[in-house]
């Protein structure tokens, strides 16, 4: 739009005067520049104070995912830059490449992890949320119908005459529990607001349009799941290519190169995590999804072959010492 385009000019050319040309914005969309990642949404007042409350919104959980995409996205093309560029089939080649595909394996299935948990968390709310609701609603009728029957018995024990002793005291001891069936209603209905977060009888009309927002955030993180799901199995498929090639190598001498770089790889995968989810970054989850990478992988570093290399590595780095103190012996 024409406003947009003048909107920034006249911001950019504020910040040249102020020596940050650097800070330049530019009004196009991402599709326009040529930037394949997604732009984030808006999140809102009423968003962020659910996020406060400990709850998982829907906009914000979707700029975490949005931003978990875009970095993951770009890793993604970092790596395989890299590799294509390799063309000698190495064992540091092909040891770099494994690991970083398990690094970006380790991200995925922290997403998905991520993802179910979330998905789970607002099912269970929904499903506490719309039976705390229907109960509510049944409350309310019961007071309203209760409500109803005391005003009638008030009006008949009015109009009874007092003579009628009996009749007057039984229909104090109804309208008693009555009253007394009532208030433990309230106190019920009082209890159900609380746990609906709601103050009131108006506020609580905004109740099926929280249902509706949770039901759109879960079919959200289903297509996101999905995603990320197409992501693992291409992410695998690409593995076990490598993995294939490296049958050709060493096993000891491939796997060291792998634990040699392996530690750097994980920690990058945990930065990625860390970036993207800040403090909803849940470190169970984190160890979970190593250990769904490492099965979904089913490559399992020789152990034994590794030691066996290094020990072989060493002997010989030590042979040529010992070869010249036993001529020395000999002299």
């Amino acid at each position: 739009m024409i406003w947009r385009e003048n909107w920034a000019q006249i911001t950019n050319k504020y910040l040249d005067e102020a020596n940050r040309s650097d800070a330049h914005i530019d009004h196009r969309s991402h599709a326009a520049r040529g930037i394949d990642e997604q732009p984030t949404i808006h999140e809102g007042y009423v968003a962020q104070a659910m996020e406060r409350r400990g709850l998982i919104a829907d906009r914000c959980e979707i700029n975490r995912q949005i931003k978990a995409d875009n970095a993951l996205l770009c890793e993604l093309k970092a790596a395989f830059a890299k590799i294509s560029q390799a063309v000698k089939n190495t064992i540091p080649t092909l040891a770099e490449a494994m690991e970083s595909l398990r690094e970006k394996v380790i991200v995925i299935s922290y997403h998905i992890l991520h993802t179910k948990i979330g998905k789970r968390n607002i099912t269970d709310y929904v499903k506490e949320l719309k039976a705390n609701y229907e109960s509510y609603k049944s409350i309310v009728k019961q007071i309203a119908v209760k409500k109803k029957e005391r005003k009638e018995l008030q009006k008949q024990k009015k109009s009874t005459p007092l003579i009628k002793v009996i009749t007057h005291r039984d229909l104090a001891r109804r309208i008693a529990e009555l009253t007394e069936e009532i208030e433990e209603l309230k106190s019920e209905k009082a209890r159900l607001l609380a746990a609906m977060e709601r103050t009131d009888d108006k506020d609580v009309s905004t109740v099926n349009d929280s249902l509706d927002r949770m039901r759109s955030a879960l079919k959200e993180l289903d297509k996101r799941e999905a995603k990320y799901t197409a992501e693992l199995n291409e992410a695998l498929q690409q593995y076990a290519e490598y993995k294939e090639q490296s049958k050709e190598f060493n096993t000891g001498e491939f796997g060291k190169a792998r634990l040699d770089i392996r530690s750097d790889k994980e920690r990058n995968a945990l930065n990625q995590i860390l970036d993207s989810y800040g403090e909803h970054f849940s470190r169970s989850t984190f160890f979970s999804s190593v250990r769904d990478a490492d099965m979904k992988l089913d490559d399992e570093i020789n152990m034994p072959a590794v030691r066996e290399y290094v020990y072989q590595q060493c002997r010989q780095a030590h042979q040529p010492q010992r070869s010249r103190k036993t001529h020395g012996h000999e002299r």
